[in-house]
């Protein structure tokens, strides 16, 4: 089975609609105010109408009243967590009927025994390269490191996956492959997506 797609980091109207044209999975939206993909001044009541898509919105160590009222703002089916959030976090989040994705930021030192807590009280993990800047680098992670992971929650692959290393990524063989995660390697800068990339891309994925 074909892994979903959710194309992450997006802020500008245009740009998202040409997004949407290519009937994406899910699609993120960045709350942190360190990343370059920060939303910024998009319209909650615009976003809240899209259709036909999972919206996700991305957050990092934020106050969780705050967290609860922008999902409700902007109409969010998913929220994805990529700082230090607890187990308790997730469980209160949760309890707001949207999908719960915590993050992890991987590397060769990565304790694959802390995912045990977050079992119960989320729905997906994702996996991106572990980076001081909760991911958006654009660098990949060893995916063999994915041997470490026992769980049979289903996962989110991210970080540096790009038009070159698709295929790569569509030959791990993972039955818990959830959704890839597209983001910094199909921009033409932070924040726009390059839709002609992700239209060829997204066309490999189908032809595989």
């Amino acid at each position: 089975m074909k892994p979903k797609i959710k194309i992450c980091g997006l802020k500008h109207p245009e740009n998202i609609r040409g997004v949407l044209s290519l009937q994406p999975d899910y699609i993120g939206f960045i709350f942190h105010p360190g990343s370059k993909r920060f939303v910024g001044q998009l319209e909650a009541a615009w976003v809240a109408r899209l259709k036909g898509v999972k919206k996700t919105g991305v957050f990092v160590n934020a106050d969780i009243d705050h967290v609860k009222a922008t999902a409700s703002q902007y109409a969010f089916q998913a929220i994805q967590l990529h700082g230090n959030e607890s187990p308790a976090y997730c469980a209160d989040l949760k309890d707001n009927h949207v999908e719960i994705i915590k993050a992890f930021g991987i590397n060769a030192h990565f304790d694959w025994a802390k995912l045990a807590d977050y079992e119960g009280v989320t729905d997906y993990y994702l996996f991106d390269t572990q980076s001081a800047q909760h991911g958006g680098t654009g660098i990949r992670f060893d995916w063999k490191l994915l041997h470490g992971y026992r769980s049979d929650k289903p996962f989110f692959l991210s970080g540096g996956i790009g038009a070159e290393n698709i295929a790569d990524a569509l030959l791990l063989g993972d039955s818990r492959l959830y959704a890839l995660d597209l983001n910094s390697r199909f921009e033409t800068e932070p924040g726009i997506k390059d839709i002609v990339l992700l239209k060829r891309t997204l066309q490999t994925i189908n032809d595989e």
